[in-house]
């Protein structure tokens, strides 16, 4: 990592720490939608404790829990220094594999002293899919919440800043990790990158962290001064809330981490990025006056959604104006599709 780039994070605002030795314990810190570390949270795993001894003892725990059976795996060049990211023809510096896991670690054994490591990352691989009884004697008991419960592998890796829209609780198993996180309004100081080819589903900030480039993305200065870090060690973990930014770092030869995905409002009411896209093919280019009437249309719909959209109709005939619940969300979800297929 560069002089710049160590002064970055040294220079940043450290995320707030909290106490707790239980998810229900964090329950008020979540209340206030804002980023925050827990030292100690999941010490006492199993797998914490296993990689506490050596990072060969953390993968034999793993091994003896693992299903038997392909796991996907992203592999990439030692020159990228973990970096997953696009090549200058913006294709993906890595390729998708997949492999049993004992393989998998085996390389991982060949590769983990050399000077350069390779990029072997296996990421948000479902825990209960692919491991027998790790979510038991690993527990995280969510107060109520449903959570998807992900385990991340790999040597050392950079992860491009993205957002997600469910909130995250990450937990740090086996060596360390450095989150640089930023409040949901600096995508415009990130420079974000396209939406539909990127690494994982997520669009990311082309800006590279151990090396920005000023000249080119000069409004990251000022995303800088909204952002926070903080590196955490085996047994913490990280709460980051929906839509915030996150850069992730594992900076240990071998790094495992294990989060939590949940999310506040029911499934039911889809993803809100399938709704951008869509707004871009229909709406984006259309002729100025047009977007206005549309921008106005969206606000009193969607954002501002005051009682005045459906005051003047009968109660029975409100439709897809009254209150969302299941059933009428699959209504939308039917018309959708329909539409969709016949333009």
């Amino acid at each position: 990592m560069s002089k710049a780039a160590d002064s970055i994070f040294n220079d940043m605002n450290p995320v707030p720490e909290v106490t707790g030795r239980t998810f229900a314990d964090l329950e008020p810190h979540l209340a206030t939608n804002q980023p925050f570390v827990v030292r100690g949270l999941v010490k006492d795993w199993p797998l914490v404790q296993a990689g506490l001894k050596s990072a060969k003892a953390s993968r034999d725990y793993l091994l003896s829990k693992a299903v038997d059976r392909p796991f996907k795996v992203s592999m990439g060049s030692d020159e990228f220094d973990g970096r997953l990211f696009y090549r200058d023809d913006m294709s993906m510096n890595i390729q998708m594999g997949s492999a049993r896991l004992p393989l998998i670690f085996e390389r991982i054994d060949k590769v983990e002293n050399d000077e350069k490591l390779p990029i072997i990352y296996l990421s948000s691989i479902n825990t209960k899919q692919f491991f027998n009884g790790f979510a038991d004697d690993n527990p995280m008991d969510m107060a109520g919440r449903q959570a998807m419960e992900s385990i991340w592998i790999g040597t050392k890796s950079r992860i491009a800043a993205h957002n997600d829209f469910p909130d995250n609780l990450a937990c740090v198993a086996v060596g360390r990790r450095r989150f640089t996180i930023f409040p949901p309004a600096q995508f415009r100081n990130l420079y974000i990158g396209p939406l539909d080819n990127t690494p994982a589903g997520r669009a990311i900030s082309m800006v590279d962290f151990h090396n920005p480039d000023y000249d080119k993305f000069p409004k990251f200065s000022d995303a800088l001064k909204h952002g926070f870090t903080a590196e955490l060690e085996p047994g913490d973990a990280i709460h980051i809330p929906s839509m915030w930014w996150h850069h992730v770092e594992g900076l240990e030869r071998f790094n495992v981490l294990v989060n939590y995905w949940w999310r506040e409002t029911p499934k039911y009411m889809g993803g809100p990025q399938n709704a951008l896209n869509h707004a871009m093919m229909s709406i984006r280019d259309l002729p100025d006056n047009e977007k206005q009437h549309w921008r106005d249309l969206f606000d009193y719909y969607v954002f501002q959604n005051g009682t005045d959209v459906t005051d003047h109709i009968p109660e029975n005939g409100h439709g897809i104006l009254g209150p969302m619940d299941a059933p009428t969300a699959g209504k939308i979800r039917s018309f959708l599709i329909k539409m969709l297929s016949n333009e």
